[in-house]
């Protein structure tokens, strides 16, 4: 077993080397509010998601890029359709996306591969955030039908997630009700509750 360091202190177990890329992204929710992105890096975390594979090569993602910076109004808009909880932290992000998978296929079939891809694309987007020094966190807790009539979506398009981006803040700057949470330790299930071998719930072999 192998112990990789990552922000603030914290601390993966891996039982093989992963990437630091891989380590040390994680889900992190103190933004610096005062600083803003660069548009050559929104625009390097597009082109990490753009080159993403997808079935067929179909690329069945679109994106709502929201910059405060730059188009506060839309930034607004993403932010007011966070659940509660989300909004209380994601207010302070500089950026929002809001990705989206479609539904439908070339010809208009269904397209079953669309979420998965659309979610290679999210994750290509995170680590390249991750290689720039920022923090990402993909949500869940947003309001589908808000975002759709918000931002003008079609309905063959299905809202997966709102994905925000910034700088993290200093460490001594992280406020004393978000502490526990920021450094609350990093866990995943052994690799043989989730890995089979073979067979179905044959644990792998390490």
């Amino acid at each position: 077993m192998g112990v990789i360091e990552v922000m603030f202190n914290k601390k993966i177990d891996v039982s093989a080397p992963i990437h630091e890329m891989i380590s040390k992204r994680w889900s992190g929710r103190a933004y610096d509010a005062n600083k803003m992105l660069a548009r050559i890096d929104i625009i390097s975390l597009l082109e990490a998601a753009r080159w993403a594979p997808s079935c067929s090569g179909i690329q069945p993602w679109r994106f709502i890029v929201c910059d405060k910076a730059s188009n506060k109004s839309s930034w607004i808009k993403a932010l007011d359709c966070l659940s509660e909880g989300n909004k209380d932290w994601a207010q302070y992000a500089p950026l929002l996306l809001l990705s989206c998978a479609d539904s439908k296929g070339p010809t208009n079939n269904i397209n079953r591969w669309g979420e998965y891809d659309t979610g290679a694309a999210s994750e290509n987007l995170c680590l390249q955030a991750t290689a720039l020094g920022l923090m990402t966190h993909q949500m869940g807790g947003f309001d589908m039908e808000k975002a759709r009539n918000s931002f003008n979506i079609p309905i063959r398009y299905i809202p997966m997630a709102m994905i925000s981006i910034g700088y993290q803040l200093t460490e001594h700057k992280i406020p004393e009700n978000m502490r526990d949470r920021e450094y609350s330790k990093r866990e995943r299930n052994s690799l043989d509750i989730n890995f089979f071998e073979g067979s179905w719930e044959t644990p792998v072999v390490l």
